[in-house]
């Protein structure tokens, strides 16, 4: 299989235990399809990978190296990463440094994750701290039951 930016034979090589194709001249990376769900499963777990991983496709100037047809250009989880994909599904091309970029991103939503969870808990234990003997009913008791705390 040869790199799809300068036609390099590509080496297989393992990184963060997965295999991938590796090009020696410009550093990019070919993973196969599955392959970017193993990646991002080096840093969260299914639960926490969950979303649309495509935004703003666009034609890619790259072909895949395995149909030869032409790849789209994507932002990788609508932030500023433009990563390419086979149309059929064959996998995707990283440039040099690009693995590390998706695994910050992972992190930063992992992050973000359990900031949300943490605030939404410390908001349901202030809106029991609210509530006196039957904490459903007086002024808090609405957004209590909005927000699905039961007594």
């Amino acid at each position: 299989m040869q790199c799809p930016r300068d036609g390099t034979v590509l080496i297989a090589e393992y990184v963060h235990g997965i295999e991938v194709d590796h090009c020696q001249t410009c550093n990019g990376r070919w993973l196969d399809h599955q392959k970017l769900d193993e990646l991002e499963a080096t840093r969260a777990d299914e639960d926490e990978r969950r979303g649309t991983i495509q935004f703003a496709e666009r034609e890619s100037d790259l072909h895949c190296p395995v149909c030869g047809e032409l790849m789209t250009a994507f932002n990788y989880r609508a932030y500023n990463l433009e990563l390419d994909t086979c149309r059929s599904e064959h996998g995707f091309w990283l440039d040099a440094g690009e693995e590390g970029k998706i695994r910050d991103i992972v992190d930063e939503r992992v992050r973000g994750l359990k900031r949300s969870a943490s605030a939404e808990a410390a908001w349901g234990d202030f809106l029991d701290g609210l509530g006196g003997k039957n904490k459903n009913n007086g002024p808090w008791g609405s957004e209590r039951r909005f927000f699905g705390r039961r007594s």
